[in-house]
């Protein structure tokens, strides 16, 4: 029997090597975890038994994952999705459990000798396979950067339904087990109590949390604002908790009410970590659920417990989207990413099997095929784009659509610049590129990043650089040069290739995180990759050798040796806690995109008017239509036009706001 270290020692030790196996199988860490979790679980090697404190640890994986995709949503945002959750999310639930009832009736009529079911174990069966991996999907979503994509947002709306649906399903089954039981006075209850545990949340979270966390942010104490993100993160979880909701759904408002201030993007980074540790736990028991045995035995079974759920709920949810107005390809998307089985199944399976309202032999089977199709789900979605495109005539043709709006957009366009990624470091490039008179187009794979920069005039399209297609399509053949601005070596490498293909003389350069992979990439046909963390360490080094008197002229003519012989010299180093930075992500200077509405407080004012340099905020675009403005302080801003603000999240917030309101 483990101790509590031995079993954390242990569960660490097999983590660490099931990822690095599957990583060099390129093949998701999320996988690493599941087949770790299969193989010293209590129906393998036996290594690890079903063990309370794992699960109550994994549960707060799945805590922390739903606080960050809270991050990604405000309650403005939610309200305006409401038609998903409570629509699309509720339509899925309850079809899914009468069509579970319905072929439990159908089995037990035509097949009496084998299958005996009554209607309130079909509802709970039912009620079990309704339920999507939160855990799974979210991440594979978060990684891909898909949360704000349609098919993303109509996942994520569904999910949190089947999250509030929990409650009174647990509540419901075992009221059906026992029809002697009050079942609408508990049912009554259950939702009053939800009701006002959520309106107390969101009014009083809403007007606290900013005015919180300012308090806490004004002691500039890293560890501070550390405990009191676990202190807001957990008690909100505790309070849904003791409300008979779940805990992830208050760590989901929680994470909604921050997303409103501007903490969150420090938030996230700060909760990162405690999330992928404690998830990837999670995972590891999931696959200890897995029992080979019961697969090999009844094989058969499995495999019909596994496509007919997955299938029906993949055809169902691929409906239910297109009634409720998605395109076919969005509507495809959504039904792959929801037709796995879900954590919050296991609960209802679990209770189902402890009323025993269900056989003990089809309860181990449909666990068995619920397991395996979570396995699958990684490898559905991430050939998710090719699925669609097989099944889906229609995405050929928007495919296609975009790439010809791309190339006419290009088709002018000679010796021009690609820029592959339009994140901070590419609108830098872009902003000296346009300073020189340098013609460029960037591709960036955020929706909403390309939208507010195509509206401040910068030439960026939706478009993944790692595709031929769209590297054919933005001119590669005419372009000068091709500058990778991510750091991404895998994604980095496929551009190569295809450059190599298309272009082979076309210089291209390459940003890295450090050296590790420089000469990987160079053997791949990279002119030239820049490490971020050795130019940082030349910069430390050139400002420190001025300092100490060194003339200028020796400090560049070291640093052009350093460069010239590529990083030889800094390339051995030994790494230290320091390495790691603990800036304030909240007081970066930062670029926001205001759109003057009708009734704007800003209209037919001048910036001197306005005095927004008060909050430490520069005017740096104002746009009107296809023109550019000329800036100074008596330019007089109107409905329409489109204003780029550059300064701290706070400043800018403040400033939008008197542009708008005051």
């Amino acid at each position: 029997m483990f101790s509590g270290l031995e079993l954390t020692l242990f569960l660490l030790a097999t983590a660490v090597l099931g990822v690095v196996a599957f990583r060099m199988l390129n093949l998701p860490p999320m996988l690493g975890y599941l087949a770790v979790g299969i193989a010293i679980g209590p129906h393998a090697l036996g290594v690890v038994g079903d063990n309370n404190a794992t699960h109550a640890l994994a549960e707060y994986g799945v805590v922390f994952l739903m606080f960050s995709i809270g991050l990604e949503f405000s309650l403005p945002k939610l309200l305006s999705m409401r038609r998903i959750v409570f629509g699309l999310g509720l339509a899925q639930v309850l079809l899914t459990i009468l069509a579970a009832m319905a072929f439990g009736w159908l089995t037990a009529y035509l097949l009496p000798q084998f299958v005996q079911m009554s209607w309130q174990a079909a509802f709970a069966l039912g009620g079990a396979l309704a339920m999507s991996s939160t855990a799974i999907v979210s991440k594979i979503l978060t990684e891909r950067v898909e949360l704000e994509t349609p098919h993303g947002q109509r996942i994520i709306g569904v999910l949190l339904f089947q999250d509030l649906a929990l409650v009174p399903l647990l509540i419901l089954v075992p009221a059906l087990a026992s029809p002697g039981g009050d079942l609408l006075k508990t049912l009554a209850w259950a939702g009053a109590k939800a009701a006002v545990v959520l309106a107390l949340l969101l009014f009083f979270g809403n007007k606290l949390m900013r005015g919180w966390f300012l308090i806490v942010v004004k002691r500039r104490s890293q560890e501070l604002f550390m405990l009191n993100l676990l202190l807001v993160t957990l008690g909100a979880a505790w309070i849904t908790e003791r409300a008979g909701l779940s805990l992830a759904l208050g760590a989901f408002v929680a994470g909604m009410l921050i997303s409103e201030t501007e903490f969150k993007h420090q938030v996230e980074e700060d909760i990162k970590s405690f999330r992928d540790v404690l998830l990837g736990l999670f995972f590891i028991t999931i696959g200890m659920l897995l029992n080979f045995q019961m697969v090999i035995q009844h094989w058969a079974l499995v495999l019909l417990l596994l496509l007919g759920p997955v299938l029906l709920k993949f055809g169902l949810i691929t409906g239910l989207a297109k009634l409720f107005g998605a395109p076919a390809s969005v509507a495809l998307r959504t039904g792959l990413g929801l037709a796995q089985a879900g954590e919050f199944g296991f609960v209802l399976l679990s209770q189902a099997g402890g009323l025993q309202l269900v056989d003990p032999l089809l309860i181990q089977a449909i666990l068995a095929s619920m397991v395996l199709s979570m396995l699958a789900a990684p490898l559905i979605l991430a050939r998710s784009d090719a699925i669609v495109m097989k099944l889906s005539s229609n995405e050929w043709m928007l495919q296609s659509l975009a790439l010809t709006q791309m190339a006419t957009r290009t088709m002018a366009a000679r010796q021009h610049v690609i820029i592959a990624g339009f994140g901070r470091s590419g609108q830098r490039l872009a902003k000296l590129l346009e300073e020189e008179n340098i013609p460029y187009h960037a591709l960036e794979m955020d929706p909403e990043l390309v939208q507010d920069t195509q509206a401040s005039g910068a030439n960026v399209s939706y478009g993944d650089a790692s595709r031929r297609e769209t590297l054919v399509a933005v001119g590669i053949h005419r372009a000068s040069a091709l500058v990778v601005t991510y750091a991404s070596t895998p994604s980095a490498l496929k551009v190569l290739h295809h450059v190599h293909e298309l272009a082979p003389g076309l210089p291209v350069i390459v940003r890295s995180v450090d050296d590790t992979d420089l000469d990987k990439l160079r053997a791949a046909g990279a002119a030239e990759v820049v490490p971020e963390v050795l130019e940082g360490s030349l910069m430390l080094a050139s400002h420190a050798l001025l300092i100490l008197g060194v003339p200028l002229r020796r400090v560049v003519h070291r640093v052009q040796m350093a460069r010239g012989e590529r990083y030889a010299s800094l390339r051995g180093f030994f790494h230290g806690a320091a390495d790691y930075s603990e800036a304030d992500e909240h007081l970066q200077v930062r670029l926001s995109r205001v759109t003057l509405s009708e009734n704007a407080h800003a209209n037919g004012k001048s910036l001197a008017e306005l005095a927004l340099d008060q909050f430490e905020v520069e005017v740096t675009i104002v746009r009107r239509g296809k023109e550019r403005l000329e800036l100074n302080g008596a330019t007089v801003l109107q409905a329409g036009d489109i204003v780029v603000l550059r300064g701290s999240a706070e400043g800018n917030a403040r400033a939008e706001q008197r542009l708008l309101h005051v």
